[in-house]
C-alpha cells in the first residue's frame, strides 16, 4: 500500500510539473493592473411600461389566491428602470460596448474604476453586430490595447473584465473554446462569426473586454448560451476586428455598410453532396437569387456551391453572410463555386445590404427538385392560378412514407433534377419521367422546386 502511495505521488509530482511546462498564465494579475483602468461599468436608464395589481399585491399571491384577472389589473403605468452592462475606453473619448446594453436608454452613465462618472452621449449603434459607441467629455482618460482577433487560436488563454450583476470590474479567465460561430439571439448578430470561451460571463459582463495574455481587447463578451439565465460554460464574443471595423463606420459616417449578394443559401448534407457529386459536404449551397443583385450579376445560378468567398473558406452556409457582410460595398471579390463536378471561379461585384426590410426579387433562373413518391400534373396556364408558374411540373399528391415525404410538399413546381453532373430539365411529365427511368434505385439526386415564391434544394434517394 505504501508503495503504491509512493507512486501516487510521483505521479502527481510529476504531472504538476508537465502542467508547469505548458505555460499557464502566469501574468493575469499584471495584465489586470494595466489593462482595469480603461474597462467601465454602465448603467442603463430607460422609461418602461408595467401592469400595476390593485392593492400592490405580488403577481405570486395574486396567482396563488386566484383573484380574477379583470379585478386584479390596473392601468399601465410609466416607470424608471436600470440594468447594467460593461464597456472599455478604445480611442480618444470613446466607448465600445454592446448595443443590447443601451437599447431604449434615455441616460447612459458610465463610471470608470477611479470612481469618476460621467452622462454618455450615444455616438451610434449597430443592431446586427449588437455593438454601441458612447463618447463622454473626461481628460485624461485610458484606453485599452487592440489586438488582434484572425490571430487568436482555439486553445488559446483569454481574460474578461466587466461587472456581472454588478459586481464591478470582476475578473475571469478562461479558453477560446472555437472561432466563427453563429448565434442569432433576436435579430442580433446574424453578420458576426462569434468567438466561443469557457470564460466564466454573467448578465452586466455585456460589452466588457475580452484580453489576450498580452494585455490586448481580442473580443467583446456580448451572448451566453444558458438555460437558468446565468453562466452554463458557454459565452460568446464579438471579434474585436469585426467590432473596430463596426465602430470606425459609425464614428466617421454614423451608419453601417455591409457587402450584399442577393441569395438565399443551405446546408450541403451528405445527401446532397453525393446527389451534387461533392467528395464531401461542404459550402453553402445557393438556393435562390435576388435579381440584379450581385449573385444574380455575376452568374451564379440554384444549385452552385460556393467553397471560398474573397480568399476565405466556407465551410458552413453560415459561414457567407459573416465574409461577405465584412467586404464594403462596391467592392469586387472573387468566389470559387462547385458546378457540374467541377470548381470555376465568378467575379463579384457586391451591393449594399439594405437597411431596411425589402422585397426579395427572385431571379429568373431554373431550379430542381427530387422524386419518387410523387403524383405529378403538367402546369395547366389555362388556369389563373397557374399561368404565371415557371415552367415545371407541379406537385399533385406526395405518398405518405415515401422518400419525397416530408421534402416535397402538394403544390411544389420542379423545375429539375440533377444527379452528380447531370441536369434533367422537367418541364413536363414526360420529361419528368424520363430523368427519374435514367436513374437507379439508390442515387441521390437533389430536386429543384419553387414553393409559395422561394425556391428550394432537396436531396432524395430514389427507391
Amino acid at each position: 500500500m505504501k508503495k503504491f502511495a509512493n507512486i501516487s505521488f510521483v505521479l502527481v509530482f510529476a504531472l504538476s510539473i508537465n502542467l508547469s511546462a505548458v505555460g499557464l498564465p502566469s501574468n493575469i494579475a499584471g495584465l489586470v493592473e494595466d489593462s482595469a483602468p480603461a474597462v467601465v461599468n454602465i448603467t442603463s436608464r430607460k422609461e418602461v411600461s408595467s401592469q400595476n395589481s390593485y392593492r400592490g399585491m405580488p403577481p405570486e399571491l395574486e396567482r396563488f389566491f386566484g383573484m380574477p384577472r379583470d379585478y386584479q389589473e390596473a392601468p399601465q403605468q410609466k416607470r424608471k428602470a436600470e440594468s447594467y452592462g460593461s464597456g472599455f475606453i478604445f480611442k480618444d473619448n470613446y466607448i465600445l460596448t454592446n448595443f443590447h446594453v443601451v437599447d431604449g436608454a434615455t441616460e447612459v452613465i458610465v463610471s470608470l474604476v477611479d470612481r469618476r462618472e460621467y452622462v454618455a452621449e450615444i455616438v451610434g449603434v449597430d443592431a446586427l453586430s449588437d455593438l454601441a459607441v458612447l463618447k463622454i467629455e473626461g481628460k485624461m482618460l485610458p484606453k485599452v490595447k487592440i489586438g488582434d482577433s484572425e490571430s487568436l487560436r482555439v486553445g488559446d488563454w483569454v481574460v474578461a473584465i466587466g461587472s456581472p450583476f454588478s459586481f464591478d470590474f470582476s475578473v475571469t479567465a478562461g479558453i477560446v473554446s472555437a472561432k466563427g460561430r453563429s448565434i442569432q439571439n433576436n435579430n442580433i448578430g446574424n453578420y458576426v462569426p462569434f468567438l466561443q470561451t469557457d470564460v466564466a460571463i454573467n448578465p452586466g459582463n455585456s460589452g466588457g473586454p475580452l484580453f489576450d495574455l498580452k494585455g490586448n481587447v481580442v473580443g467583446i463578451n456580448s451572448q451566453i448560451y444558458s438555460r437558468s439565465g446565468g453562466y452554463q460554460g458557454l459565452a460568446f464574443a464579438i471579434p474585436i476586428n469585426v467590432a473596430i471595423d463596426v465602430a470606425e463606420q459609425i464614428i466617421d459616417t454614423g451608419i453601417v455598410a455591409r457587402g450584399y449578394l442577393g441569395v438565399r443559401v443551405g446546408e450541403v448534407d451528405n445527401d446532397l453532396a453525393e446527389a451534387l457529386g461533392m467528395d464531401k459536404p461542404y459550402g453553402a449551397l445557393i438556393n435562390d437569387l435576388e435579381e440584379g443583385e450581385s449573385g444574380d450579376n455575376a452568374g451564379l445560378i440554384p444549385g452552385d456551391v460556393i467553397l471560398d468567398f474573397d480568399g476565405k473558406e466556407i465551410k458552413f452556409s453560415a459561414n457567407l453572410p459573416h465574409v461577405v457582410g465584412q467586404i464594403k460595398p462596391n467592392t469586387k471579390a472573387i468566389g470559387t463555386i462547385f458546378r457540374d463536378g467541377k470548381e470555376i471561379k465568378l467575379t463579384f461585384k457586391l451591393g449594399e445590404l439594405p437597411s431596411s426590410a425589402k422585397p426579395f426579387i427572385p431571379a429568373k433562373n431554373d431550379s430542381n427538385p427530387d422524386m419518387l413518391g410523387l403524383q405529378i400534373e403538367e402546369i395547366d396556364r389555362n388556369n389563373p392560378q397557374m399561368e404565371n408558374l415557371e415552367d415545371g411540373v407541379i406537385v399533385a399528391r406526395v405518398t405518405k412514407g415515401s422518400p419525397a415525404a416530408g421534402k416535397i410538399q402538394k403544390g411544389d413546381v420542379i423545375t429539375h433534377i440533377r444527379y452528380r453532373n447531370f441536369k434533367y430539365k422537367t418541364d413536363s411529365v414526360k420529361s419528368f419521367s424520363d430523368a427519374i427511368e435514367k436513374l437507379e434505385s439508390g442515387s441521390i439526386v437533389a430536386v429543384f422546386g419553387k414553393r409559395n415564391n422561394s425556391r428550394f434544394i432537396v436531396p432524395i434517394r430514389l427507391n
